[in-house]
């Protein structure tokens, strides 16, 4: 039966303790992770969120009731132990903080018992993710999700306090706003009290940041929830979380700046990482044109190389119908690596398909300095050789060549290099490198829509000397945007934002927008902006991705507390799910398309 701690207080967490302690009585309290009795003697491993002590109960010391209570201790139950801290009387264990001390019990209290766990709770659990989701509240209590979610508030606390310094004012902005195009589906929430109309949760809050610029908090932040109906991934989830910022009377080199060292800030005090700055820069088009990604991992080498000068005139149907469609031929050197088996080379070629190849040329330098190659037979010795010469190809590398149109090559190649990375061990996760990327194209194609769509948002200022080109070669218009990159994941990014309204008015015209359409999404922008808009300039973090990259974690899944799977539903409290028919009909609302219920 489960005891009061009246009158009980925790006078230190388990691993609080340490030999500065020995001779003190504490009082501790957390969870039994192990209890093993030696006959007369039993050890109980006592944890909580600081760590795991070790307690020792004999019967002399902590009386008849006390040592009982302590035979039938099971793990996780909840106790609270009193004791004298002493020096660990075996070996030290060097594993744990408090390995040089323990705690003599004297006194037992059992204040929860606990059924067996579906799972172990242990660091780094073999457990199925999806039995860990649907307990999470007993996965949450292992010791490195524990260090995540600790390090996690570390660094919220370190930026609110650095952009607080700096003259930042935390402003909060409404999480029930209109739907506005902003890229992925909105979550719509519908509104009682108007039937037929919805709210819907922000994307971000980018519209309502710069209308805090209107209205003079000249520098605004906020740890903004956010929320986006799109498909998931490893760094996605439906709701997340952004630092979020923006700045009046600035232009790119003040944001960055503040930025700059708030990661200085961020990296040292939870890594430990010395960040030099200023961080590298890269244009979007040099990012492309020599990683084939606008976020590049620059943790190791591996650079695209343009080839398509050299093979113009060879007959290798492959990179001649490429090259006659307007694309390039674009390859990659996998240095050592010339000696990989075919069947790898294969898994290579399907790898690729999976981002849209239609194969993978390949060319071995072998030992000897001859070929070996799935197109040899199609080209000369010579053309050949300057093929090799144009790659910096050297007996033993492994030559892997797209032939595509440039977006297709891209996406190939630049996955294709961090596939081969992962393989060849090449991507440390304490080896940090930084890098803005600069100059993005403001606006990119749709096929699907047949239009220009903005490849940011909407709100972003064209670099100046591009303006004349907006109308009559939209795709050629750089934006005044940047996005800050850590080993290939995009941790945050921002831009300059139009506060021109004539600007804005073409913008949305380039768009396909009419004045009436501009005017229904987005007319209380607009009408702000005929009452004295600053220049001003923004940038948004997402705290799971940084986080996530400090830790060393493989998913944003293992720094939320409560995350979503991959269908956007939680597994714990099982949502989405029904709801009461007179809630339906208090909105108004009508469930179509139901499955039949077997």
């Amino acid at each position: 039966m489960a005891e009061s701690m009246a009158g009980l207080k925790r006078s230190h967490r388990c691993a609080e303790l340490s030999a500065a302690n020995i001779g003190e009585t504490a009082a501790v309290m957390g969870w039994v992770q192990k209890s093993r009795n030696k006959g007369g003697i039993i050890f109980v491993d006592v944890r909580d969120r600081s760590g795991i002590l070790q307690v020792i109960f004999e019967e002399a010391d902590c009386g008849a009731e006390s040592f009982k209570k302590a035979e039938r201790l099971r793990s996780e139950f909840v106790v609270a132990v009193t004791g004298r801290v002493e020096a660990r009387s075996g070996a030290v264990n060097e594993n744990l903080k408090t390995g040089a001390i323990e705690v003599r019990a004297a006194s037992l209290r059992i204040l929860s018992e606990s059924e067996t766990p579906p799972f172990p709770i242990e660091e780094n659990s073999k457990t199925k993710e999806e039995l860990r989701l649907k307990y999470r509240y007993l996965d949450l209590r292992r010791p490195d999700l524990q260090r995540n979610l600790m390090t996690r508030s570390r660094v919220a606390i370190l930026t609110r306090a650095f952009l607080a310094d700096e003259g930042f004012l935390e402003i909060e902005t409404p999480t029930l706003i209109k739907s506005t195009p902003e890229g992925a589906r909105d979550y719509l929430v519908p509104s009682r009290v108007h039937p037929g109309s919805f709210y819907a949760l922000p994307q971000s809050p980018q519209l309502l940041k710069q209308l805090l610029m209107c209205s003079g908090y000249d520098r605004y932040f906020q740890i903004a929830r956010c929320y986006r109906d799109e498909d998931l991934r490893a760094d996605r989830q439906p709701e997340f979380t952004q630092i979020d910022m923006e700045l009046s009377f600035v232009d790119v080199e003040d944001v960055l700046d503040v930025n700059e060292r708030l990661l200085k800030k961020l990296f040292q005090e939870i890594c430990g990482y010395d960040l030099k700055l200023p961080i590298p820069r890269m244009t979007w088009r040099e990012a492309m044109d020599r990683f084939g990604s606008d976020k590049p991992d620059l943790r190791f080498g591996m650079e695209l190389h343009n080839v398509s000068d050299t093979v113009k005139g060879c007959q290798f149907a492959v990179f001649k119908g490429a090259l006659e469609s307007g694309g390039s031929v674009r390859g990659i050197n996998a240095k050592g690596q010339g000696g990989m088996p075919r069947k790898k080379i294969d898994a290579l070629v399907e790898y690729a398909k999976g981002f849209g190849a239609k194969g993978l040329a390949y060319l071995c330098v072998q030992e000897d300095g001859s070929y070996k190659s799935s197109f040899a037979k199609f080209m000369t010795e010579d053309e050949l050789s300057a093929l090799v010469s144009a790659m910096d190809g050297q007996a033993g590398d492994l030559l892997l060549f797209a032939a595509d149109r440039d977006k297709v090559v891209f996406d190939v190649l630049g996955n294709l290099r961090l596939e081969l990375a992962r393989q060849l061990g090449l991507l440390k996760k304490d080896d940090y490198r930084f890098l803005w990327v600069t100059e993005f194209p403001l606006l990119e194609y749709s096929e699907e829509d047949s239009r220009y769509v903005a490849m940011h948002h909407p709100f972003t200022m064209p670099m100046e000397e591009d303006l004349p080109l907006l109308e009559s070669d939209p795709g050629a218009v750089r934006a005044k945007a940047y996005d800050i990159v850590l080993n290939g994941t995009e941790m945050g990014g921002g831009s300059v934002r139009i506060h021109q309204a004539d600007i804005q008015s073409r913008m949305f015209e380039v768009l396909g927008f009419t004045k009436e359409a501009a005017m229904e999404q987005f007319g209380f922008l607009l009408e702000a902006f005929k009452y004295g808009v600053p220049p001003h300039a923004g940038l948004a973090y997402g705290l799971d991705r940084m986080v996530m990259l400090m830790v060393g974690a493989d998913s944003i899944r293992d720094v939320i507390a409560f995350p979503k799977v991959k269908d956007a539903s939680c597994l714990m409290m099982e949502a989405p799910a029904p709801v009461e028919e007179k809630q339906l009909a208090d909105l108004g609302i009508e469930v179509s398309g139901e499955e039949e219920k077997e």
